[in-house]
C-alpha cells in the first residue's frame, strides 16, 4: 500500500495508518511515486507582466487550486523573482480556477516529498519562509479573492499586504481545528493584529467560512466589493502604486512592517504546530473520513468543507 500524506507521518511514530487516502488506485499526476513526485509538475504558479512594475501572479491548479508540494518551486519562483526584481513594485495574485482562489495542502503525496525540501533564505521549511518573505519583500502584494481561500489559501492572502474579496463569491477561512489538526501557515500570530484575540479564535477554532462582507467587518480583509467591480478596482488600485517611486514604497513598508508583522519565530512555530498535530490519532481519523467523503475529488466537499468537518463522526453531512 502507497504510503500517504499523513500515513507517512503516522508511521514514523507509533501509529501506523489503516487506510491509505486515495486507496491502491494509479497515482494521479500530483500524488505519484517518488517517479512522479521527481517529475516535472504542471505548470500550477503563473506570472503575468502586466507592466515592468505591475504584475500578476495566477494560481491555475483546477478542479480546486489545492496546494501540495508539487507547488511549492513555483510559488518559491515567483517570490523569489518578486524579491530580485528592481522594476516592480506591485504585484496581485488571483485565480483563474472557478469557485476557488487557493484551498487546503495537498493530502495525496507523501509527507517526504515536503518535509524534505531544503529550508528556504530564512532557514525555516519553504512554506512558512516563503510566506514571510512575501510580507517583507519590498514590493507592494494585493490578494484579490474570489472563489474559496481556505487553508494555504487563506495564509497567502493574510501574507499579501492589501486583501480585496468578492462579496458574493468569496469565502475565507482556517478549516483545519475541523480535520484534527492545527494551521501552518501562520494564520494565529497574523489574525491578532488585523482584528484581535477574540475574532481570531473564532476563525481559527470554528474553522468557520466567512464571505466577503463578515470579512471585512472583522478585518479579514480590507474590503469586500460585488463581484461585478472587484476587477477593476484592483486594477486600478495596482496601476496607481505602480506609478510611485520603488524606495519610498520599501520604505513605507518596511516601518510598518516593523510595528505590525509577527516575529519569524512565531510563523516557524505553527508550522512545527502542524506537523506534530497531523501524527495525532484524530487527526489521522478524520483526514480519511474527509478522504472516504470524496475530499479532493468531491465538489461538493471542496465547496462545503465546513459542512463536512463539521459533521465528522456524526451524521451525515446534508446533501
Amino acid at each position: 500500500m502507497r504510503m500517504h500524506f499523513l500515513a507517512a507521518v503516522l508511521a514514523a511514530g507509533s501509529i501506523v495508518a489503516a487506510t491509505a487516502f486515495a486507496g491502491d488506485s494509479a497515482p494521479s499526476p500530483q500524488a505519484g511515486s517518488r517517479t512522479a513526485s521527481t517529475a516535472p509538475a504542471a505548470k500550477q504558479i503563473r506570472v503575468e507582466k502586466v507592466s515592468p512594475a505591475y504584475w500578476r501572479v495566477v494560481m491555475h491548479n483546477p478542479p480546486f487550486n489545492i496546494f501540495g508540494p508539487e507547488t511549492i518551486p513555483q510559488l518559491n519562483e515567483a517570490i523569489t523573482s518578486i524579491e530580485k526584481d528592481p522594476d516592480l513594485r506591485v504585484v496581485v495574485f488571483e485565480s483563474d480556477v472557478p469557485g476557488f482562489f487557493l484551498t487546503h495542502y495537498n493530502f495525496i503525496p507523501p509527507l517526504t516529498d515536503t518535509t524534505s525540501m531544503p529550508n528556504g533564505p530564512l532557514g525555516m521549511p519553504q512554506l512558512p519562509d516563503m510566506l514571510i518573505r512575501l510580507s517583507k519583500a519590498p514590493v507592494v502584494s494585493i490578494a484579490k479573492i474570489r472563489g474559496r481561500a481556505s487553508g494555504v489559501g487563506s495564509e497567502l492572502a493574510l501574507a499579501s499586504d492589501l486583501r480585496f474579496a468578492s462579496r458574493e463569491k468569496a469565502l475565507l477561512s482556517q478549516f483545519e481545528v475541523g480535520a484534527g489538526f492545527v494551521p501552518g501557515g501562520g494564520p494565529m500570530a497574523r489574525l491578532p493584529e488585523l482584528m484581535g484575540r477574540g475574532r481570531t479564535l473564532e476563525v481559527v477554532l470554528t474553522g468557520n467560512d466567512f464571505d466577503g462582507d463578515l470579512a471585512e467587518r472583522y478585518g479579514y480583509v480590507n474590503r469586500s466589493l460585488p463581484d461585478a467591480q472587484l476587477d477593476a478596482f484592483v486594477d486600478t488600485m495596482a496601476r496607481r502604486i505602480a506609478t510611485f517611486d520603488k524606495q519610498t514604497l520599501a520604505d513605507i513598508k518596511a516601518q510598518v512592517d516593523a510595528v505590525s508583522l509577527p516575529a519569524n519565530e512565531r510563523i516557524a512555530e505553527g508550522w512545527d504546530s502542524f506537523i506534530r498535530s497531523v501524527q495525532r490519532p484524530a487527526a489521522q481519523t478524520r483526514i480519511t473520513q474527509l478522504m472516504k467523503e470524496g475530499l479532493q475529488k468531491n465538489p461538493d466537499v471542496e465547496r462545503r468543507l465546513p459542512v463536512y468537518t463539521g459533521q465528522l463522526g456524526g451524521d451525515a453531512p446534508a446533501k
